[in-house]
């Protein structure tokens, strides 16, 4: 009801939010995590350029596809909003909040196989940096054209993705364990794609001083909530 009634009146500013928090959560959390562990830094590195450059190739398919979908059609298609340009990062950002749940599913199905009580505290540690996110990627959502209620529906079948990961993490947690930096770099790869590729230049088309200071204060509160969570986590 919180989205629903007030973030939708706040769509354009609140992808500066989100812009804090995916980058920050990429850069500041899962990365570090991924690289923290044993897997070897090189293919990690590889991971992440192949992540960045399959993202770009989505994104130019999308592109592609639009362009022939309205090619001759007579009609003139420009918007108040570019839902066509906004909508690509909706399924993107779709991708890779599945992955990351999927991941974060394997997480906690390992914690509580090593400690109840260390499982609890890593639920709750991801659920609330959880939150804020997907508040994010629902606004990014929105912003690309979703209906609310289709929002809604395909941000909380990604969140499903957590329930999955967990429940193969438990019966393949040693086969899991080996996957999970991948699985971790490839979300964040998709993450920093969409940030760079896709949100921020919405953002520069708002170039007045006062909507910068307004999109300078949203971004750092969305990275200072990333922090706040990391840190306790």
């Amino acid at each position: 009801m919180f989205s629903f009634s007030l973030l939708t009146k706040m769509v354009e500013r609140m992808v500066s939010l989100s812009v804090g928090i995916m980058l920050s959560t990429s850069l500041l959390h899962a990365l570090p995590e991924a690289f923290d562990s044993k897997a070897d830094t090189r293919s990690l590195f590889a991971c992440l350029l192949a992540g960045l450059l399959g993202f770009f190739l989505l994104e130019k398919f999308a592109v592609l596809r639009h362009s022939h979908h309205h090619e001759g059609d007579g009609h003139h298609h420009e918007h108040g909003h570019d839902a066509h340009e906004a909508g690509k990062a909706g399924w993107m950002i779709l991708v890779g909040d599945g992955m990351h749940n999927f991941t974060d599913g394997i997480l906690i199905a390992a914690a509580f196989l090593a400690n109840p009580e260390l499982g609890f505290v890593t639920a709750f540690a991801i659920i609330a940096h959880e939150i804020p996110q997907e508040i994010g990627d629902f606004i990014i959502l929105l912003n690309a054209g979703f209906s609310r209620m289709r929002a809604y529906m395909y941000n909380l079948a990604c969140s499903m993705m957590g329930v999955l990961g967990g429940v193969i993490g438990y019966f393949t947690l040693e086969r899991a364990n080996n996957l999970i930096p991948y699985v971790l770099v490839m979300a964040s790869s998709g993450f920093i794609y969409i940030a760079v590729s896709d949100l921020m230049p919405q953002m520069q088309r708002r170039a007045t001083m006062r909507e910068t200071i307004v999109q300078v204060i949203l971004v750092t509160l969305g990275i200072l909530l990333v922090l706040f969570v990391t840190r306790h986590h």
